[in-house]
């Protein structure tokens, strides 16, 4: 392994961590297991298909909820795939929950490539896009982090590896960090979905 894969690998670890404390600082400062107001600040980005796409679509339906790329290695195919194999076994027995991918790199992630990305992955997954300046207030009033790291072309973005589960009622029913064990996974999707 290269010092570089050992850093990278190394921060993916402290972002999991600094998020899911501050998931569960969240969980904690709002009388326990599920949050009481909505979580996250609302927001109007651009979908998939090239329309606008407004947090209010999302009501009425629990989703997870996580913010990536699609030029990224290892941690967002990956997250990805888990949570749409998830579904698909939910849906089997009769549960459902919406997956919303929000991209950290608008520049590169037209509404055409995230198109291509989530199609390969699933149909079903909502991924989201928008100018600079809107990703980042969202990702801030969710908490989620990113930074761009290095120059030119390949230039690689640190982001929150988090998953946010989302109730029906909008608020926070809890979090997936990156490498969770996948039995807890399941449960935590299965409680999500109601199965």
């Amino acid at each position: 392994m290269n010092t570089r894969t050992i850093i990278q690998t190394g921060l993916w670890a402290v972002v999991a961590l600094v998020a899911g404390a501050l998931a569960i600082t969240y969980l904690n400062l709002s009388g326990g297991g599920v949050a009481d107001k909505p979580y996250g600040t609302p927001f109007t980005l651009v979908d998939q298909n090239g329309e606008p796409f407004s947090s209010k679509r999302l009501a009425g339906k629990p989703y997870a909820l996580f913010f990536g790329y699609t030029h990224c290695p290892d941690v967002c195919p990956t997250t990805l795939y888990e949570l749409a194999s998830q579904r698909q076994e939910i849906e089997k027995q009769g549960g459902d929950f919406n997956i919303v991918f929000v991209t950290v790199d608008p520049a590169r992630d037209t509404p055409g490539v995230l198109k291509d990305y989530v199609d390969a992955v699933s149909p079903g997954i909502v991924a989201l896009t928008g100018d600079a300046g809107k990703i980042a207030e969202t990702a801030k009033g969710w908490g989620a982090y990113f930074a761009r790291q290095g120059d030119g072309e390949d230039y690689l973005m640190d982001h929150t590896a988090t998953t946010f589960l989302i109730d029906e009622d909008g608020r926070l029913a809890g979090t997936i960090a990156y490498g969770e064990a996948p039995k807890t996974v399941t449960a935590k999707l299965d409680r999500l979905a109601g199965v």
